[in-house]
């Protein structure tokens, strides 16, 4: 079932803020007063829509909890829920998902992000053009101060994604990032993390499913009291490297739910005069050309050892031609089923014999004009008029053999996507668990 379409978000209720700026905490005493109210005072002056502030505390046993009550009965923008278990990735799923507010974020305790970042991270949400943010240490732009180990272990971190899924996004590990809500009640079931790994599995899935992540250079300044375990932390991060590169791998996640997220998206648009699609099926071709072309390769080598050259080259090129016309017919043009499968493949092997004509007749041609030609001017004719034949057969597997079809009169249409489900009811619970948390234990 797709999202829905992603718009521009209007200004909410007055008791309904926009933005939503999660806290995870865990024994932070000394730095929970002084972030808070500096989070408070910006938004206050700077964010031109309704917001909230959300203190995660994750089971701390110092007096956290007090100075989260203290905050929220003070400031009315800020709100205390506390877990009776540990894990940033468990406060921000348990919070994000009671959330009403349509855009949720998130930033580490220390503010060690320049809070001016902060704006043009949820703008592209609130304006419907992303559907999630992260900031970016690493991007060419950003100023960072912080010791060389914890330079050394962001880069390798992000080399490892890069190198062990195929991650595209810049930084996974700062602490500084905002998913729209209707994403994340979609994607956040998906993620099995309960720790630091979290946002990490979170960006990686969001990016395989095709969802839009926006990225920002951000100023960001090392907290030298952090108490961070780097080594533990860097163990567990790998292990979640390899349970999510293991379930891609095996297709053990239903990524199909995301996948063409909000059917917004141009390349799916029908635009006169624009052929769609051409782009993937000309990659498609090529790809099928090049297995074919090694196919065809190995049966002449096995046929060459049984019969006589022309013999094998005529089989080998009969053979290849029927399995290229059959992996087009499926992988570049997207055709599926029985249904004038025989007729195809007669049509591709008339576009074959088109294309063995045309290189069969240059090499005649060739041949007449200049009978002892060099064997480097037979190469270069033979090239030109491959490339020729190339060009040709797609075109006429394009416009001829595999012509985008309309529905017939009787046909029924493609059924239109189903209506946006409601929210679940564990999710409405969680809402108003939140909306009055518990002063102490777990708010659930």
């Amino acid at each position: 079932m797709a999202l829905p379409a992603r718009q521009h978000l209007t200004v909410q209720a007055a008791d309904v803020p926009v933005l939503d700026v999660v806290i995870p905490v865990y024994n932070e005493e000394r730095d929970l007063e002084p972030c808070v109210r500096r989070l408070h005072e910006h938004l206050a002056r700077t964010f031109p829509y309704g917001f909230r502030i959300t203190i995660a505390d994750n089971a701390s046993t110092d007096s956290t909890p007090l100075i989260s009550d203290g905050l929220q009965g003070e400031l009315s923008e800020v709100r205390a829920f506390r877990l009776g278990e540990k894990g940033r990735g468990r406060a921000l799923r348990t919070v994000w998902s009671a959330s009403d507010a349509p855009v949720l974020a998130y930033m580490d305790v220390d503010l060690s992000t320049d809070l001016n970042a902060l704006l043009p991270l949820v703008a592209p949400l609130i304006s419907g053009h992303s559907d999630l943010a992260i900031g970016s240490r690493l991007a060419r732009s950003s100023r960072v101060v912080r010791g060389a180990k914890r330079e050394f272990v962001s880069r390798t971190y992000n080399l490892i994604l890069r190198g062990s899924l195929a991650a595209r996004f810049s930084d996974a590990q700062c602490g500084f990032k905002a998913i729209r809500r209707d994403v994340a009640q979609r994607l956040l079931p998906m993620v099995e993390d309960t720790g630091w790994f979290f946002d990490t599995e979170m960006l990686v899935l969001a990016e395989r499913a095709g969802l839009r992540i926006h990225e920002v250079p951000v100023d960001w300044v090392d907290d030298p009291a952090s108490t961070v375990h780097i080594v533990s932390t860097a163990m567990d991060d790998l292990k979640g490297v390899w349970r999510v590169g293991r379930a891609l791998a095996v297709g053990a996640l239903p990524l199909d739910r995301l996948s063409r997220p909000f059917g917004d998206d141009p390349r799916d648009r029908q635009l006169p005069g624009v052929p769609g699609g051409l782009a993937r099926q000309l990659v498609g071709f090529c790809v099928v050309g090049a297995l074919s072309t090694l196919f065809y390769l190995v049966l002449y080598s096995l046929a060459r050892t049984a019969m006589g050259s022309q013999l094998a080259n005529a089989a080998a090129l009969l053979v290849s031609a029927v399995a290229n016309t059959s992996a087009n017919r499926r992988l570049t043009f997207g055709v599926r089923g029985r249904d004038r499968a025989v007729r195809h493949q007669a049509q591709g092997l008339a576009v074959f014999a088109i294309g063995l004509a045309l290189t069969s007749g240059s090499l005649a041609a060739l041949d007449a004009a200049h009978a002892n030609a060099a064997h480097s001017t037979e190469v270069a004719v033979l090239v030109a008029a491959n490339l020729a034949a190339t060009v040709l057969r797609f075109l006429l597997f394009r416009v001829w053999v595999f012509p985008d079809r309309a529905p017939a009169p009787g046909e029924a249409a493609s059924p239109a996507a189903p209506p946006e489900p409601s929210a679940p009811a564990t999710i409405a619970t969680e809402a108003a668990a939140f909306q009055h948390p518990h002063p102490k234990g777990d708010a659930r």
